[in-house]
This record gives structure tokens, sequence and C-alpha cells, in this order.
């Protein structure tokens, strides 16, 4: 599961008193709700389902999965349907390539969810073997479903633009400059990620 509320308030309250912009934003729009997922396959499926798509098109892709398939359906149950019958749930060739990979893995132990690394770099390293899978959305499993707190997905574009109003920068930050800037709010920096998504979202001029 991902960090909880206290985690998040003791994490960001520790950021605050050395980083008074950190102080002054979480005074402007208050602390962020937790966001939670469930540990496994199925939430990395959810996120290749999701890519490139809105919210409400990957809702009604992974419903007709579902319905397909059967609810809280197993990595063997997906491969074994054909190219036509997942490209009536909506999957595209390249969202069926990416999700039987990560399938296949699954079945023959390669990666397991249940068992993920304990570093972090590790973890990730392993996740992005998944085809589809890059850094960001490896990052963004980890601190909503595993509750990794010093994860801190610098290539996400609220996150950068977050970055930039709490801190009042020039200009968005880069993946690098952010992931620069976030080293000193380490070991705290899920709960930092989860709250300037929160600020980007609250935030008014």
């Amino acid at each position: 599961m991902g960090l909880t509320r206290e985690q998040i308030v003791g994490g960001l309250d520790a950021i605050a008193s050395r980083e008074p912009a950190m102080a002054k934003a979480i005074e402007a729009v208050g602390y962020p709700e937790p966001r939670i997922r469930e540990r496994g396959y199925m939430t990395m499926l959810r996120t290749i389902v999701g890519q490139q798509v809105s919210v409400a098109a990957a809702s009604s892709m992974w419903n007709k999965l579902e319905a397909e398939l059967g609810e809280g359906f197993t990595p063997a149950s997906l491969l074994k349907r054909d190219f036509d019958t997942l490209r009536a749930c909506g999957l595209s060739r390249q969202k069926q390539s990416y999700a039987r990979s990560l399938c296949e893995l699954v079945e023959a132990g390669a990666v397991d969810f249940e068992d993920l690394p304990a570093d972090d770099e590790a973890a990730i390293a392993e996740l992005t073997r998944i085809k589809g899978i890059g850094r960001w959305s490896a990052e963004i499993y980890l601190l909503f479903a595993e509750g990794r707190p010093d994860i801190f997905p610098a290539g996400d574009l609220a996150v950068q633009e977050g970055m930039a109003r709490i801190l009042s920068l020039d200009a968005r930050p880069s993946e690098k400059e952010a992931r620069a800037l976030a080293e000193s709010w380490s070991p705290h920096r899920g709960a930092a990620a989860i709250f300037t998504w929160h600020y980007y979202s609250n935030f008014t001029l």
C-alpha cells in the first residue's frame, strides 16, 4: 500500500522544518490525502492500460477486460486471449505487447511483485525490464503500491510544475534539475512528490 496520511504529514513536517518555502506551501493548501494502490501485477497492468489515454477511456478498457477475463484475472488468462479479443477490449497492438510482456515475466517468475528488491534503484531496474514500463511508471508503482518513502518521480511534469510554484522558480525544472532540487528532501521525497501534485492542483495565483 502507499504512504499513510501519518507518514505524509510527518515527512512534510520534517521537510518544512528546514525548507521555509515548503512550510508556506503547506499552510496555503494543507496536507494531501494518501494515494494508495494495491501491490501486485494488476496495478502495473492498469498503468499500461491507462498510458496515453484519458481516465474515462482507461476505465472503459479495464471494465471490458474484467468482463472478458473475470475480476481478479490471472496473467495466464490474459495470455490465452488472441489479438482480436483483446483488441475488442480496447487494447492497441502496442498495449497488447506491453501487457503480454508483463504477464509472461510474472508467469515465468522473472518479476515477483511480492518480493521486489529492497533497494529502490534495484527495484526500478527490475520493473523497467517489463516492455513499456519506464522509470516514471516504476517510480509511481513503488510510491503508490509499496509506499516507499524516498521515491521521487522527477520526470513527472506536474511534479516539476509543482516544484516550480512551491520554490518560486523562474521556469519548470528539468527532470535532472528536479531530482537535484529534491535531494535535500530525502528521506521524505515520497511525501514531497505527493504534495507537489496536491499543490499543483490547488495552486491559485
